[in-house]
């Protein structure tokens, strides 16, 4: 099984691409856009901008697709917060706003790939939306009228078709899509760099500051002066508290199962449920007599299941019910996803800064169009065009729907900072085994403790740079989580996923060796 790289879950779009490398900025540099970041938001962007002939440095702290994009199960399909609540929350008139967004962004992505002739197995497809209990056949007839509404290609079916378990009633959305993400990333790297872009890859951003005509990043290499500034790193680490308290950060799990060629219908498949599952299948090999099923779902919080490889069983079990004819699991992998309180993406002016500092964030399950449309909407800005779509999803807007949401999260938010209070999770760092980790108290400190295949113990503060959560231990990618915000570290502390922008600080393991 494909399953650890570096001590974390590789997943089946990691196993079977190989990235082009770039090197790290070495000095100060001056450009018109900066952009932070390159996966799909922000390589789209980047490309984009080049094609309207702007010099674009593009800077991303690890390498081309090593963020989200390479975690992502890569589906284009409609809303994770459907239409009808969309409609409910903002009216007819967004839905159908919001309808035309997601059209557009996957029909740029069709038009990338036929301009740049990029080898990424896209193909359309349609996808299906079906109920899982009879409590939930409203909800169908629901989101179907909202869809129909919003002008999306919609049919109501008694049943998925070609589906070896009844599924019940469902809704067939007409020309989604799927690709490989990051072959299509190398494809777009190409073209960016054939449009004279330059790439730095092990660069990162440390801070941003300046004003309306000129920002300077401050990188570990260097600084880089732009007119504009894009951060495209899923989430912003620019911005303390405006965007992270209208969002939350999950963690969704994903298996790769091997199933025999032609026996699971080429389609796009979610469902109802809580937890819900979506489906989607991939074909690595032409010439191969099996494919892999990809499945996905039991998210939640990051940072608030410190052994959660329970969840890899629990869809292989959901998997093993419904495709009898589903056999090893290949693939075993996890990625975070940001959840906008009102269910929208934030795509656009940075609320805080001049108006030449954007972000891309709030992918809410739809990573691959949300990061195309950000893209879409922040070049339109830059050069001074009209969108449509601008105020729809402004970063600065208020969190008046899904107010309860909101609430809640940020409840769940301030309990974490319970953690202070609690004692070691080891009475001695001797109880903690080889891979794992635990939080380790010695008065009014916590230290991260790790102990790697070797035996040998790695310690961090256990405090996170963003705003000062203890981190949690995740024993299926062996990093230290933030449950407040969704940071992640490496077990030395270096930063996975912001916001945080810092790494952990280190300790001296004389001060713990107990």
């Amino acid at each position: 099984m494909h399953n650890t790289r570096n001590n974390s879950s590789v997943s089946i779009w990691q196993a079977t691409t190989t990235l082009p490398a770039f090197p790290p900025l070495e000095g100060d540099v001056e450009t018109d856009v900066c952009v932070i970041g390159a996966g799909i938001a922000g390589l789209t962007t980047a490309y984009l901008l080049t094609e309207q002939n702007q010099k674009v440095v593009l800077i991303d702290a690890h390498c081309i697709g090593s963020g989200e994009t390479g975690r992502t199960t890569a589906h284009f399909f409609p809303p994770d917060e459907w239409y009808h609540n969309i409609e409910d929350h903002f009216g007819a008139e967004h839905a159908t706003l919001v309808a035309n967004s997601f059209s557009k962004a996957l029909d740029l992505v069709e038009s990338i790939i036929k301009k740049e002739q990029i080898d990424c197995s896209f193909e359309r497809l349609d996808g299906y939306l079906y109920a899982c209990s009879e409590k939930d056949f409203k909800n169908i007839e629901k989101e179907f009228n909202a869809a129909h509404r919003a002008g999306v290609a919609v049919q109501k079916l008694e049943q998925v078709p070609g589906i070896s378990f009844t599924t019940g009633p469902c809704i067939q959305y007409s020309n989604q899509a799927q690709f490989h993400p990051l072959r299509y990333l190398n494809g777009l790297a190409k073209a960016f760099v054939r449009n004279a872009g330059i790439v730095h890859c092990g660069t990162r951003a440390l801070k941003i500051e300046g004003d309306k005509l000129m920002q300077t990043v401050s990188t570990d290499g260097g600084k880089i002066k732009a007119k504009s500034v894009v951060v495209a790193t899923n989430t912003p680490f620019n911005n303390k508290l405006v965007i992270h308290t209208k969002q939350a950060a999950y963690r969704t799990y994903v298996i790769g199962v091997r199933v025999p060629k032609k026996s699971v219908p080429r389609i796009l498949m979610w469902d109802t449920g809580d937890p819900y599952y979506y489906v989607r299948l991939e074909t690595p090999d032409s010439e191969s007599d099996s494919e892999i099923l990809v499945v996905g779902g039991r998210d939640h919080k990051v940072g608030q299941d410190d052994h959660p490889e329970h969840r890899y069983d629990e869809i292989e079990e959901w998997v093993r019910e419904r495709f009898p004819m589903a056999q090893s699991v290949e693939y075993r992998w996890s990625g975070e996803i940001m959840e906008p309180a009102d269910g929208l993406a934030f795509l656009g002016h940075n609320p805080i800064d001049d108006k030449n500092v954007y972000v891309i964030t709030g992918d809410s399950g739809n990573g691959m169009t949300h990061g195309t449309l950000g893209g879409m909407i922040i070049t339109d800005l830059i050069m001074g065009r009209d969108n449509p779509w601008i105020s729809l999803y402004n970063p600065a807007r208020k969190a008046i729907h899904g107010i309860s949401d909101f609430v809640t999260e940020q409840a769940n938010t301030q309990v974490q900072y319970v953690d202070w209070l609690k004692g070691s999770e080891v009475a001695s760092v001797q109880e903690i085994l080889a891979g794992q980790g635990a939080i380790v108290r010695d008065g009014l400190h916590k230290w991260a403790v790790y102990r790697d295949d070797q035996g040998e113990l790695h310690a961090v503060s256990a405090k996170c740079t963003h705003l000062g959560c203890v981190v949690h231990f995740n024993s299926a990618e062996r990093s230290w989580d933030c449950p407040c915000h969704g940071s992640r570290f490496d077990t030395n502390g270096e930063v996975l996923h912001g916001p945080a922008s810092t790494p952990l600080a280190p300790v001296n393991l004389e001060l713990i060796k107990t």
